[in-house]
């Protein structure tokens, strides 16, 4: 009898191992699946809800601009699409590890596949025919089309949870301009600034009805010629036509500083007499700006805080 009762001992205690062995897999799977799950997050997209990395690691923007978009959040993208072959000046170091993937219609989905991303950025206008091969490869939010980069940012910092990092980036930006403005200002008063970029053949001077323009006569608020036509974004010129605009100060520029045919353009305009007569030529008040850095000009906040700086430092040092 006393054999009995320690054999049924023994088998209820084995029974109770096993229930507490069960019991506790099942609070470990829970525990295991509710880890899993805080790992991700649910964002809006064009697409409706993605489901997306809590905390993505290895990014790509798509666009030419969304790059900068990151980098500006404390991102910086695996990959890009770039259309230089350079980098502009403020992203050489940053972008020192990224992958170049060019830039055309479609996506190279083949280098994006190499860069191993664990999510993808890219508005809805570039990307949306590309969704369904974007969102095999990693999820793939779209995001909608604004006319204000500002806008742009707040998408992207929605999704990656960088809200207040946005709004501290716009806010230092308008700090930036207002306190360059104010020191152009000082420096230049109403003499005319005339913005003018070399093209193949051609001149192009910006009013301030386009964003490379704006930024120049109301983000900086220098004065422009007084026969700018009111409407006009730009105005494509001759040789001949230059001593019509005949500004106190000029900020220049080359369309492709490798193009051949631009270089050509520039130094027939440089030789010539009408531009050896004009005002701010005469004056040293002319400022040469490098093209690529402003390639992404009132687009991006890391392109408007370049370009301020340079325009900043070219009147200051001219002033000494």
């Amino acid at each position: 009898m006393r054999q009995m009762r320690q054999g049924m001992a023994f088998c209820m205690a084995i029974v109770l191992i096993l229930i507490m062995a069960a019991c506790s897999n099942k609070d470990g799977q829970a525990k295991a699946d509710a880890t899993a799950e805080a790992d991700f997050r649910v964002v809006n997209s064009e697409q409706g809800e993605i489901k997306i990395p809590a905390h993505p690691a290895r990014v790509i923007g798509l666009s030419v601009v969304y790059p900068e978009f990151l980098q500006a959040l404390g991102v910086t993208p695996v990959a890009v699409q770039n259309y230089q072959e350079d980098f502009p000046t403020y992203l050489q170091e940053p972008f020192k590890d990224t992958l170049k993937m060019g830039i055309a219609e479609t996506p190279n989905f083949e280098m994006i596949l190499a860069s191993d991303p664990d999510l993808i950025l890219a508005p809805v206008w570039w990307s949306g025919k590309d969704y369904d091969q974007l969102s095999e490869i990693a999820p793939t939010v779209l995001l909608p089309e604004r006319d204000d980069w500002r806008d742009e940012l707040k998408d992207i910092a929605e999704v990656l949870g960088k809200k207040d990092i946005a709004e501290k980036v716009i806010q230092e930006l308008a700090d930036q301009e207002a306190e360059a403005k104010q020191k152009l200002d000082d420096l230049v008063g109403n003499e005319t600034v005339m913005y003018m970029m070399v093209m193949p053949n051609s001149l192009i001077l910006y009013g301030d009805q386009i964003d490379r323009g704006k930024f120049i006569h109301t983000t900086l608020g220098l004065e422009m010629i007084p026969d700018f036509p009111a409407k006009d974004p730009s105005l494509s010129i001759s040789l001949e036509k230059l001593p019509e605009y005949n500004p106190d100060h000029l900020i220049l520029q080359l369309n492709n500083e490798d193009s051949a045919e631009v270089k050509q353009t520039y130094e027939n305009m440089v030789d010539s007499p009408l531009w050896k007569n004009m005002k701010a030529v005469k004056n040293n008040q002319v400022y040469m700006m490098a093209g690529k850095d402003w390639f992404n000009l009132g687009m991006s906040p890391l392109a408007n805080r370049y370009a301020i700086d340079a325009v900043l430092e070219a009147f200051e040092d001219k002033s000494k």
